[in-house]
């Protein structure tokens, strides 16, 4: 049966590739207008075309996504929101997710891809890891974001997750800014993203169901540096444990 729907699969495939690129292109000339407004009011506007654009693609290709409140979600506060990385799906799904203004950290090599980098690099706080400069500007940039009250979103574990377990270990950057700017955190799990498309392989785009659940806010009122450790660990354990409670099903131990 496997081999027989093999073709079904890859003619699946071309046509999800196919409708995500003719959607860039529709999305360029935004893009273009938006540079206009400057990086704060067309900033804004480009996320809102973003995920018109997820909205449109996600139905073309069969996956149906909502969000889910565990608690009553304040969209007119700013949050810093952090969510599990395991899938090359994650990006569309952040525009499918938070409906409010928004600003993403994201890995600087994006850019390189054909068309996709150029919308990407005009909505995304880019950063290299590998230079301390580049994560110091990076650092300075979201800061400045989150005091003109727009939430950033960050993935604390930094790259895909290979590791079986509910999540890898989480860097310090998010936790930190969270505690210099008193921004509280605000978890997401992308719940089904490795179901839908896992990391393991750009071809295993499938339709089917999409859930975000958001977790409860998590303060930071009056927490300091020394209290970092204690922040990422309180984050990470919410996190593990509601994966675990959700059975996600890239977990393996």
């Amino acid at each position: 049966m496997k081999y027989l729907l093999f073709p079904i699969r890859m003619l699946y495939i071309l046509y999800a590739v196919i409708t995500f690129f003719i959607l860039m292109i529709i999305v360029i000339p935004f893009v273009i207008g938006a540079s206009f407004f400057g990086r704060i009011r067309g900033g804004n506007f480009l996320f809102k075309v973003c995920g018109i654009w997820a909205d449109i693609w996600f139905f073309l290709i069969g996956i149906r996504h909502r969000n889910i409140h565990e608690s009553p979600f304040d969209k007119t506060k700013h949050y810093i929101f952090v969510a599990n990385h395991i899938s090359y799906l994650d990006g569309p799904l952040i525009v499918k997710t938070i409906g409010q203004r928004v600003r993403v950290l994201g890995k600087e090599e994006m850019t390189r891809i054909p068309l996709f980098g150029y919308i990407y690099r005009n909505v995304v706080v880019t950063v290299d890891r590998s230079s301390p400069e580049n994560r110091a500007k990076s650092v300075r940039i979201l800061k400045s974001i989150l005091n003109k009250n727009i939430s950033v979103f960050i993935f604390p574990e930094g790259t895909f997750n290979h590791t079986g377990a509910p999540l890898k270990n989480f860097f310090d950057g998010a936790f930190r800014i969270a505690i210099e700017t008193q921004t509280p955190i605000k978890p997401v799990l992308f719940l089904d993203a490795y179901d839908r498309m896992h990391y393991g392989s750009a071809v295993s785009l499938s339709p089917g169901k999409s859930r975000s659940i958001f977790l409860d806010e998590i303060a930071v009122d009056g927490l300091e540096s020394e209290d970092l450790p204690a922040l990422k660990e309180k984050v990470y354990a919410v996190m593990d444990r509601k994966l675990r409670e959700y059975k996600a099903n890239w977990i393996k131990d």
